[in-house]
């Protein structure tokens, strides 16, 4: 039989360059400095990142050299090695803005956390291609959840909880596969929880959940089963004790700083020079780019370098402030069409590795997304995660390069596979 015609998405490749290379020009802007105005000045923040840009577009094509089935063959190895230097990072490892998540390679430094989501993607792929079962059986979900918590927990004994917490997003990708929605639907039932026991007091919020569950039994049980009833009184005995928990993971799991971002952004404390300056001041540089921004290299907030960790997490107070709202419209329209372009791919895969993998990809990709910019609009905490693609950071790019590119090539070749 003839052999089918391998077809890359150019689509997701020309969204790809088009964030990759605005993301230097606003990295550039971001440190800009007539010293150090030549754009191939190794020596600054724009220089390094050609270089990265140069190696991640070389592992992007070798990635495409590439078959497909390799990937699925060394999923679980990839996956090892990269838990192995997650180890070694709490050994050897240098702590760079309170975080032990870098080793130092001397010329150049490494963030394994970039890479973990990356393998840990190609592994969950791997095991569920594999087990050709749906995702209700108990052994499944252990199984998963053991290859998701194990690269997590030893991000966070990094002290890095903003990486740890994207292993969260993997919950969209297990949906696809089956997993039971009611999943979702305790997690933002925890997240409310812990809100709220964090704004009111705990005796108060316990109190209204018992007249909700009392509302519930009279109006909608009045013909069930003494089961039933049950099920309602350990549901909210469990609501109880987590929101007595809630102070203790409060205080002994988060940092002081991530504690005090959280009560900034509830509005319980307020810290305008402290851990609320970042947020503010990026919000007074995206605010006074207006619609069409100052222009390239003409942000005057950016020039009096107001916003800490612009080029990297706090990247898109460049594009505010410099492009304007219409700037900001085009990065976030080129992220939300990127993220529905992974869903159509995926949608279309032959098999359960590359489908499951390229939702893992959409899933990570939109977990950042989401969190970094709202980190900057102030519509959620700091973590401290990079916008994929854009922000500085050889690991980041290389990371993401690799976790979007290998799936580029499973869709390419997605006819020939079987």
């Amino acid at each position: 039989m003839p052999t089918e015609k391998i077809r890359f998405d150019w689509i997701t490749v020309a969204l790809y360059l088009f964030l990759v290379l605005f993301g230097w020009l606003n990295i550039y802007a971001a440190r800009y400095d007539e010293g150090h105005a030549e754009i191939l000045d190794f020596s600054v923040q724009h220089g390094k990142q050609l270089i990265w840009m140069g190696v991640a577009f070389v592992m992007a094509l070798c990635v495409i050299l590439i078959k497909p089935r390799v990937f699925s063959n060394i999923a679980y190895i990839i996956y090892g090695l990269v838990l192995a230097l997650l180890v070694l990072t709490l050994f050897i490892g240098t702590v760079t803005n309170g975080g032990q998540s870098w080793i130092n390679f001397g010329i150049f430094k490494l963030q394994p956390s970039e890479f973990a989501k990356f393998a840990t993607a190609l592994a969950l792929a791997k095991y569920v291609g594999d087990i050709n079962t749906d995702l209700g059986q108990r052994q499944t979900q252990l199984v998963l959840s053991a290859v998701v918590l194990v690269p997590a927990l030893l991000i966070l004994m990094q002290h890095d909880t903003g990486s740890a917490l994207v292993f969260t997003a993997f919950l969209l990708a297990f949906f696809r596969e089956g997993l039971s929605p009611y999943i979702l639907v305790i997690g933002v039932v925890a997240i409310v929880l812990f809100i709220a026991a964090l704004l009111v007091n705990k005796f108060l919020l316990m109190g209204i959940l018992l007249l909700l569950g009392l509302a519930y039994l009279f109006i909608w049980l009045s013909k069930r089963t003494s089961k039933d009833y049950w099920h309602i009184g350990i549901i909210f005995a469990v609501c109880c004790l987590f929101i007595l928990s809630v102070d203790f993971a409060f205080d002994h799991i988060l940092e002081s700083h991530q504690r005090d971002r959280i009560y900034v952004l509830l509005g319980k404390i307020e810290d305008p020079t402290g851990v609320g300056y970042n947020v503010d001041q990026a919000k007074i540089a995206i605010g006074s780019g207006g619609l069409v921004g100052k222009g390239f290299l003409n942000g005057t907030i950016t020039k009096a370098d107001f916003v800490p960790e612009q080029e990297t997490d706090f990247i898109f107070c460049t594009v505010g402030e410099e492009w304007g709202f219409i700037g900001g419209l085009v990065v976030v329209a080129a992220y939300v069409l990127l993220l529905i372009r992974l869903v159509t791919l995926a949608e279309r895969q032959r098999s359960t590795f590359a489908r499951f993998y390229g939702y893992s990809v959409a899933s990570i990709l939109f977990f950042h997304f989401f969190i970094n910019i709202g980190m900057v609009l102030g519509l959620v905490p700091v973590i401290g995660i990079p916008l994929p693609f854009f922000s500085y950071g050889g690991s980041s790019l290389i990371a993401f390069t690799l976790l979007l590119f290998v799936f580029i090539r499973q869709d390419a070749d997605r006819n020939a596979l079987f």
